[in-house]
């Protein structure tokens, strides 16, 4: 990656930072720290990753995201406004009366919303039935899957990892935003995952763990991801819960929903403008 385009995907990360802070602070509390742990990873789809057209969000051809972890919503709201698909100003009516930004994703309000997702682990399956019916179509485009590494509890993702496998589904690339933290606790506390990586070689994908905040790591990895022929890929970003924004990272498990002040607001604004 050159260095022109590596500062372009950081910059991109900071605003889709910013956008959820303004969402979150304007609705008054929400799902902040799974989001800004995203932020990354998003500003590379959508920065320099993704084929998508902001004007014509339907667009047969597109490639297409699925955010399992449907909490996470306002980062990928942030990522939308300011690609163009809607005003950047409609952030604020987060999950407000008549919205069209709900707390989780919701394709038939979003604009650029590929799929509709908030009941955990059921993405997964998503994202797996969109990569075959675009294999079935003859289309060359690809499906990225965002799931959460306690949302990984679910049953229902390894029934997605085994189907995907079996299927050999190369346009298939997924990312763990392994921050460690879920909502009732630390995720090895709750419900260890145990070694994540033998897991997902183990259901016969290709899997990358990297640094989940490094978005020339991520755009490697992804690079790599879409040279795999005849099976899924899986990249496990190490992130933070709450990334960028101090008064998250320090609330840790309580980040995963939590108010935000205007003296929070504040602060965490002056802290990413840094």
């Amino acid at each position: 990656m050159d260095a022109t385009l590596s500062k372009e995907l950081r910059k991109l990360a900071l605003e889709i930072r910013i956008g959820i802070v303004e969402q979150i602070q304007a609705r008054g509390f929400g799902h902040i720290g799974g989001s800004l742990s995203l932020a990354d990873a998003l500003a590379v789809l959508y920065g320099a990753v993704m084929r998508y057209d902001s004007q014509n969000p339907r667009w047969p051809d597109r490639d297409k995201l699925v955010c399992s972890k449907g909490h996470a919503g306002p980062a990928v709201y942030a990522a939308l406004a300011v690609r163009g698909f809607f005003p950047y100003e409609d952030l604020k009516t987060l999950n407000q009366p008549g919205t069209y930004l709900p707390s989780h994703c919701d394709r038939n309000k979003t604009p650029g919303v590929d799929m509709t997702t908030g009941s955990l682990g059921q993405g997964t399956s998503l994202a797996v039935g969109m990569a075959l019916g675009d294999r079935l179509k003859g289309r060359d485009s690809r499906t990225y899957l965002l799931v959460g590494d306690g949302e990984s509890d679910e049953g229902q993702v390894w029934e997605a990892a085994m189907f995907a496998a079996h299927r050999g589904l190369d346009n298939l690339i997924a990312f763990t935003d392994a921050n460690r933290m879920q909502i009732d606790g630390m995720v090895d506390e709750v419900c260890s995952l145990g070694d994540l990586d033998a897991k997902w070689r183990a259901f016969g994908w290709h899997v990358q763990r990297i640094d989940g905040h490094d978005c020339e790591a991520i755009h490697g990895a992804i690079a790599k991801a879409k040279a795999e022929k005849g099976r899924p890929s899986m990249i496990i970003l190490n992130t933070v819960k709450g990334k960028g924004v101090s008064f998250a990272i320090e609330a840790g498990v309580g980040c995963h929903s939590m108010s935000v002040t205007k003296e929070q607001y504040e602060s965490a604004m002056d802290e990413l403008a840094r």
